[in-house]
């Protein structure tokens, strides 16, 4: 078996390469590439681990046709065209967690520097000044500091701000009343946080929806001497309100690690009084480089070898420990996507998935993706989970999942169902051994086979004879068959054939399949 293949494109720690190859994969450390010569050797790997220098753009994705991966060292994954891998069917993974305590603490260090103005007074001591009069600070102790963010680093903030005495208030819309206790801070709406806060820190990454969430109009509104800290992203203050009402001494003091535009050279917020930045410092500790360099070479080995998913920012996760329990699901459930979407006619404008007895048990999204991505197939050749369900929204199909804990006639069942311009249609599968993908129903009629290879699909009137006269068209025609499998509604009624064959079914044997006396359909089949 060819062993995955993985480049190191910016530079890292070296434990990362050591880690690639204990894992199993090939690795080779190439960094400080131009965009054009990282599109002349892209195409020969599986994955691609980066930290923020290498740029993948939609032609870097265009030359990528092996790429199955591409993992971030780091949070930020703006140098990353998500969409465009995503339609390239390319997983991409960042490391939230391996340098969330250093981006904590250096927020914790930003705002004791604002406090005490740390800065300015080493600045003028180091002159020969002794300006001990000119320098009044602040403590932090019963000071309240207001979390715009809750998540992993916000909530490691507000532990060591509780340590510092500080009263803290948080705004998250995805933080419950559970995990506000659970962390210990108090749930507010942002109007609120603005106005009570003594000192505010971010820690949101930027979307559409936070990009200048620290507005002139909301920062005039803040608390008068209010602090702001930002160690998060870039983007998420106006930079020139923020000038402008340090000036007025409205906003007492700012700390900035990162900017709008980066690196900042010239930014006007470098000549307002009260002002400390740093060079985009937050991950910088030792710890944190090792940190993300070991969780991003584990995190693509485990997905390139064993089909694990961590931390995956458009694609479920799916842990490694849950692969391969999954793995015989996900093939069949592919396969009764793949199913449906061959044989269901016209557009296909909703789908059900639903999941019974062990099957409801377990993780339902790897399960839909790749139903989606058995279905998806008759629009994509290119298609997989990770793009499957962008192409599903893209055609405007509605999802529906359900979870059936209970048993019936099988211990575990996955069925698919679409609704067409001739009602619902649906299939059903089943796992033998807990191993092995069955199908037990077409369209309601009861049918145990294996999907694989090529195979022929047929409709008919039952009848005495049908049987032997669908061999001798295959034999006359020197198609082997494989395996022939039969269901039907009642005796007499109507009936299914599906067989395996040992070749692709040229069209002629399509078409003389179909003048069979009592045939109503016949489809090619491919899995």
């Amino acid at each position: 078996m060819t062993k995955p293949k993985v480049l190191i494109s910016d530079k890292m720690d070296d434990n990362a390469a050591r880690i690639f190859a204990e894992r199993g994969c090939d690795v080779d450390v190439i960094t400080g590439k131009t965009p054009e010569e990282l599109k002349e050797i892209i195409g020969q790997y599986d994955g691609l681990a980066i930290r923020s220098s290498t740029k993948v753009t939609p032609e870097i994705l265009d030359a990528a046709t092996n790429l199955k991966v591409i993992g971030r060292a780091g949070i930020g994954v703006d140098n990353v065209d998500i969409p465009a891998a995503s339609a390239k069917g390319v997983v991409v993974m960042n490391t939230p967690f391996g340098n969330s305590i250093t981006t904590a603490e250096h927020a914790i260090a930003m705002m004791m520097a604002l406090a005490r103005q740390i800065p300015d007074a080493n600045t003028r001591t180091k002159a020969g000044e002794w300006p001990k009069k000119d320098f009044m600070g602040i403590e932090v102790t019963g000071k309240t500091l207001g979390l715009i963010g809750a998540g992993n680093i916000g909530a490691i903030v507000a532990s060591r701000a509780l340590g510092l005495k500080m009263k803290v208030v948080a705004y998250d819309p995805f933080l419950t009343p559970e995990r506000a206790v659970e962390i210990g801070v108090e749930k507010v709406d942002l109007d609120a946080l603005m106005a009570r806060a003594d000192f505010v820190t971010l820690h949101t990454p930027l979307t559409d929806e936070t990009r200048n969430i620290l507005s002139r109009e909301r920062l005039e509104a803040a608390k008068p001497g209010v602090r702001i800290i930002n160690c998060a992203r870039g983007g998420l203050i106006d930079e020139e309100a923020l000038k402008d009402l340090l000036e007025s001494g409205h906003v007492a003091g700012a700390a900035l690690d990162v900017f709008a535009v980066e690196p900042a050279k010239d930014n006007p917020l470098f000549e307002a009084p009260n002002f400390i930045c740093t060079p985009h410092l937050g991950a910088s500790t030792t710890e944190a480089q090792v940190n993300v360099a070991l969780q991003v070479a584990e995190q693509m080995a485990d997905y390139l070898v064993n089909g694990g998913v961590t931390n995956a920012l458009n694609m479920p996760s799916l842990s490694a420990e849950e692969a391969p329990k999954l793995k015989p699901y996900m093939a069949l459930a592919e396969n009764l996507g793949s199913l449906i979407g061959q044989l269901a006619h016209g557009n296909l404008e909703k789908i059900s998935i639903e999941t019974e007895g062990h099957a409801a048990e377990l993780n339902q999204k790897p399960i839909v993706g790749a139903v989606l991505a058995g279905v998806m197939k008759r629009y994509s050749d290119t298609v997989n989970m990770v793009n499957a369900p962008f192409i599903a929204k893209e055609r405007g199909m509605e999802v529906r999942e359900i979870r059936n804990e209970r048993e019936g006639t099988y211990q575990t069942l996955v069925r698919v169902t679409v609704a067409t311009s001739q009602g619902n249609r649906s299939v059903a599968g089943t796992l033998f051994g807990n191993k092995e993908p069955r199908l037990v129903e077409i369209f309601g009629i009861g049918i145990e086979a294996d999907l694989a290879g090529n195979m022929l699909y047929i409709v008919n009137q039952d009848a005495p004879g049908f049987i032997g006269r669908v061999g001798s068209l295959m034999g006359e025609h020197g198609i082997n068959i494989g395996t022939f499998h039969l269901g039907r509604r009642d005796n007499g009624g109507e009936a299914i054939v599906l067989l395996s064959v040992d070749q692709e079914i040229p069209a002629e044997v399509i078409e003389a399949a179909g003048k069979l006396e009592g045939v109503k359909v016949v489809r090619a089949l491919s899995f």
